[in-house]
């Protein structure tokens, strides 16, 4: 054997005794996947533990857990989740405040402690492991623009805060006041919050916060396997800052950009990657809350953000979230809520879903919306969490079957006062998704779709009723309206092997779509220590005895191996 061979050798044992369970999760592989939004606290109760009434009036811990999570994977992933968003996990405001509890996990103090109502390293840790055993992802929502405190921003201990233990951390004080009109200074500088519980603004401009937290962050990534971030308050925050968070993190992120403005919310998607879509958002709403709302306005947002943004199809789409209004709190009609939650997992970008959108809840704005969904029982029959099975098989059978479906850029081909019809994938393989918000008693008529891509004699399937169509001979896609109910075309001989419509489904399935098997038991009994390393969170996912363990076999390899090759391993003072 050649030098060179052997130093390839080497080198690749080299690698085998540094290495980490951890690996980058590329935007790419995110497009792929559908999110189901755990508000960690409202979700789940661990088996064998009692739900207590959780009124979300009131503010308080209701008593979801991480292990509740666990207990409850079956639920999301039969729904055809492949990856979940879960609240801040960091240690945060201990007692009950005028504004409440911190139940929600915004009001962090500590970024080295985890939340104890959640659970426990070893939880977290579990939690990881069940998804990762489900080949689902792992998304953990942080916090870098600012910490909380209860009580006047007068009486704030800053050496209470963990890390940043000194007032020189923070921007001096100024509320945010109104969001209308503040330009970015403002918006990036003052604070958050109210007299009551005041949230001192990072000055994540410096450079020690930057490298406190790119430290953090690598550390949380890797000791508990995480797949993804959500980055809460991105628009608060300097948009350059993300430059060396994100990288620092080694996977996907997405941001919380709550503005309606397209050329402010881009912004951030050159730093981030990816925010959550509000400049669609708002108008999304507008259009199918009643038979009078504004297909165009929508239209034209869907239009604009293409040129607007880098890549509309790294974008988070959503329709609720635990921010915002319930769609339900806005309208009861079922067939509007089927239209939001088809334009929500059919368009470009990365679809999320908020827990209980589901069962319908309509909780009207925070916290209202916030309500724990145990009281529903998890019900698995109930038209929403049905409707939403079908929407992910359908988008997971597009992914899998069709050529750059994910990049492939949504765009209008047909609109009117109460109709939008988009297409998504390329000639043969694409997706003609018709919208309307006529609602429950729109009126039965036949709708012609000229544009859509499909050629005479082709035979398409609907998917959401079933129905088969042969294109005629003006290439005409002839849709059958009514009742106010979304409609979804794709071409017959691609369904082969879905299971859908009657076909036969392959054994083997796509991420997400999977037969749901028992979450693994953890035999980690860790608990979190007072307080660790910046840049290590509290527990290490991967034991030293592993790296400890491939160090001496690569070691005991190298002694065995090369004299065999007639190589000597020198030592090099």
């Amino acid at each position: 054997m050649n030098t060179n061979t052997a130093s390839i050798i080497v080198f690749g044992l080299a690698l085998l005794s540094s290495f980490h369970l951890c690996r980058a999760v590329t935007a790419e592989e995110w497009r792929s996947r559908t999110i189901y939004q755990v508000f960690t606290d409202r979700f789940a109760v661990a088996n064998g533990t009692v739900a207590k009434p959780c009124d979300p009036a009131k503010g308080q811990y209701c008593g979801g857990t991480w292990q509740g999570i666990i207990d409850k994977l079956d639920y999301i992933q039969n729904l055809g989740f492949s990856a979940i968003w879960i609240s801040p996990i960091t240690a945060q405001v201990p007692q009950n405040t005028p504004d409440y509890s911190s139940y929600h996990g915004y009001w962090q103090q500590n970024l080295f402690e985890l939340n104890p109502h959640f659970g426990t390293v070893a939880d977290l840790q579990a939690l990881s492991d069940a998804l990762h055993t489900r080949e689902m992802y792992l998304m953990v929502d942080v916090v870098v623009n600012h910490f909380a405190w209860d009580g006047p921003y007068q009486q704030i201990n800053y050496t209470q805060f963990d890390p940043f233990n000194d007032e020189k951390y923070f921007h001096p004080y100024c509320l945010i006041e109104d969001y209308t009109d503040a330009n970015d200074t403002v918006i990036q500088d003052c604070w958050l919050g109210d007299d009551a519980v005041t949230l001192p603004d990072l000055r994540t401009e410096d450079k020690d916060i930057i490298d406190n937290f790119t430290s953090w962050i690598k550390g949380l990534v890797a000791n508990f396997t995480v797949d993804g971030l959500r980055i809460d308050s991105a628009l608060n925050v300097d948009p350059a800052f993300f430059s060396d968070f994100v990288p620092a993190s080694g996977v996907f992120a997405t941001g919380e950009v709550m503005n309606g403005i397209a050329s402010v919310a881009c912004v951030y998607q050159r730093t981030i990657g990816s925010f959550l879509n509000y400049p669609v958002y708002y108008p999304l709403i507008q259009a199918f809350e009643s038979p009078t709302g504004s297909i165009g306005q929508l239209a034209d947002q869907i239009n604009g953000i293409k040129t607007t943004c880098d890549d509309p199809t790294t974008l988070a789409s959503f329709s609720e979230n635990h921010d915002v209004p319930r769609f339900a709190s806005t309208t009861d009609d079922m067939s509007l809520a089927k239209n939001v939650l088809t334009y929500t997992l059919l368009t470009d970008g990365i679809p999320i879903v908020y827990q209980g959108q589901e069962q319908h809840l309509s909780g009207n704005g925070t916290p209202y919306n916030r309500e724990a969904i145990w009281p529903t029982d998890y019900n698995t029959s109930s038209p929403l969490y049905t409707f939403i099975q079908t929407l992910n098989q359908i988008r997971s059978q597009a992914v899998s079957s069709l050529v750059n479906y994910t990049t492939y850029n949504n765009y209008v081909v047909y609109q009117d006062l109460h109709v939008l019809a988009m297409r998504k994938g390329y000639n043969g393989s694409q997706v003609i998704t018709v919208l309307n918000n006529f609602g429950v008693y729109g009126t039965t008529y036949t709708l012609p779709l000229t544009d859509t891509g499909f050629t005479a004699a082709m035979q398409v399937t609907e998917l959401l009723g079933c129905t088969n169509i042969t294109i005629g001979p003006s290439n005409n896609l002839e849709v059958s309206m009514g009742q106010g109910l979304p409609k979804v075309f794709y071409p017959t001989q691609l369904l082969a092997g879905s299971g859908m419509c009657g076909t036969m489904k392959n054994v083997t399935t796509t991420s997400g779509f999977v037969s749901p098997g028992a979450p693994p038991s953890s035999s980690s009994t860790a608990s979190a220590p007072s307080k660790t390393p910046l840049g290590l969170a509290a527990s290490v996912a991967v034991p030293k005895w592993f790296h400890v363990s491939l160090g001496t076999l690569a070691a005991a390899l190298l002694q065995f191996w090369l004299p065999w090759w007639g190589l000597e391993i020198q030592v090099v003072d």
